[in-house]
C-alpha cells in the first residue's frame, strides 16, 4: 500500500470544518487489552497492540506510540528503574566531564529496547492503515540531560560549553541513526519530545537544542514524514526557537498558553496542546474533562492550523470515563461548526 502524504493530511486537517483531535495516550491502551506499563514498555507486541486498540476505539486524528525517555539513554548505558504500572526512570549518570564525554561510545541500533520500539512501530504502520502513526523518540537535549545529569548539564552550558557541544553531537549521530530506523519501518511521523529545552533561555536553546533539531528535521522530514517537536517546558519564551527547527509541528505542555502560541506560530505549521494530562485527564472529574476541552477548543476558534491533544503523554490510571469525555467534547464542539 502507497504511503500517506503528510502533506496532504495536513492540509485537510487545516481546511476541515471539524477540529482534529491527537492525545498523545498511550497507557489507556495498556489497561485496554489488560497488560501492565512493565509489558509494553519491554514487548514490542504488546506496545503495538495497545496502540492499535486505542486506534480501533479513538477517533484521533493519528496514532501514536509510547512517549518513553529512558529508550534511548538506556542504550547509551544509563541504569532505569522498571515498575509494573509506573513509566520507566532513567537513574545516575554516566558522563560527568569532557573527558568522559569523549570516551562515551555512541550505541548501535541493537542495544538495550531500541528492537522493541522500533517493532512497535513497524507493527502500527503495517496494521493502522487508516490514519498515520507517529513514533517517538527524545530530543538532542534531554538525551544529552539525562547522561550528563539535568541539574549539571545546565551548568555545564554555562560553564563549559565545549563539553556539552561534545555530547549534543554524539547525541544526534545516535538519533540520527535511531530515525533512520525508525522512518524505515514506514510510520508517517515522529513525536521528537524535548522538554529540558524548556529549561533555557532563547539563546542557549538554539545553541544546545534547536540547532541540533533542525539537522535532524532537514534530514528526515519529508512529503511522507513529519516531525512534530514537543517540548512541555515551553512557556512562551522558546516558541520562536522551536519554531526554526524547521518542524511542521509543533506539541506544547499545558503550561504554555495556547493561544499566545497560535498568534506566534506560523499558520502552515500545526500546533498541538494541552489539556493537562495529570490535573484534567487523570485527576479531573468527566465534566471538567469536558469543560476544559470545550474552553480550549473555544480559545484556538480561528486557527486552522490548532489539533487539540494532551499537554503531554497522559500517565497510567487515566480514567476512561475521562477519555471518553474528551472526544465527546470534541464531537460536541464540530457539529456545531
Amino acid at each position: 500500500m502507497a504511503r500517506m502524504n503528510m502533506n496532504n493530511w495536513r492540509n485537510q486537517l487545516m481546511t476541515q470544518k471539524s477540529r482534529a483531535a491527537m492525545p498523545i495516550a498511550t497507557h489507556p491502551g495498556i489497561e485496554m487489552i489488560g497488560k501492565h506499563v512493565l509489558d509494553a514498555v519491554t514487548d514490542g507486541e504488546i506496545h503495538f497492540q495497545a496502540v492499535q486498540a486505542l486506534a480501533k476505539e479513538y477517533p484521533s486524528a493519528a496514532a501514536v506510540t509510547m512517549m518513553d525517555l529512558t529508550v534511548e539513554a538506556e542504550a547509551f548505558g544509563s541504569a532505569v528503574s522498571f515498575s509494573a504500572h509506573e513509566v520507566p526512570v532513567v537513574t545516575g549518570r554516566i558522563v560527568s566531564d569532557y573527558e568522559s564525554v569523549l570516551r562515551l561510545t555512541v550505541p548501535d541500533m541493537m542495544a538495550g529496547r531500541l528492537q522493541k520500539y522500533i517493532k512497535a512501530s513497524r507493527l502500527a504502520a503495517e496494521h493502522i492503515r487508516t490514519k498515520p502513526v507517529f513514533g517517538g523518540c527524545i530530543g538532542p537535549f534531554s538525551l544529552a540531560g539525562r547522561l550528563f545529569d539535568m541539574t549539571e548539564i545546565m551548568t555545564a552550558a554555562y560553564l563549559e560549553p565545549e563539553t556539552v557541544i561534545s555530547l549534543l553531537e554524539k547525541c544526534t549521530l545516535f538519533l540520527h541513526q535511531y530515525l533512520g530506523m525508525l522512518k524505515g519501518t514506514g510510520i508517517n511521523g515522529i513525536i521528537m519530545a524535548e522538554p529540558a529545552a524548556g529549561l533555557l533561555d532563547e539563546s542557549l536553546c538554539d545553541t544546545f537544542s534547536s540547532a541540533y533539531i533542525k539537522r535532524l528535521v532537514e534530514t528526515f522530514q519529508d512529503d511522507y514524514f513529519h516531525i512534530f517537536l514537543h517540548n512541555c517546558g515551553n512557556t512562551g519564551h522558546v516558541t520562536r526557537s522551536m519554531i526554526s527547527t524547521g518542524a511542521q509541528g509543533l506539541h506544547f505542555g499545558n503550561r504554555m498558553d495556547m493561544k499566545a502560541a497560535l498568534k506566534e506560530v506560523p499558520g502552515d505549521i500545526l500546533v498541538a496542546g494541552n489539556i493537562d494530562p495529570v490535573g484534567i485527564f487523570k485527576m479531573a472529574t468527566p465534566r471538567e474533562v469536558a469543560d476544559h476541552t470545550t474552553a480550549l477548543l473555544d480559545a484556538a476558534r480561528g486557527y486552522p492550523n490548532f489539533i487539540i491533544s494532551s499537554g503531554c503523554d497522559t500517565p497510567p490510571g487515566v480514567p476512561v470515563a475521562n477519555i471518553r469525555a474528551f472526544y465527546d467534547a470534541v464531537a460536541a464542539f464540530n457539529s456545531n461548526q
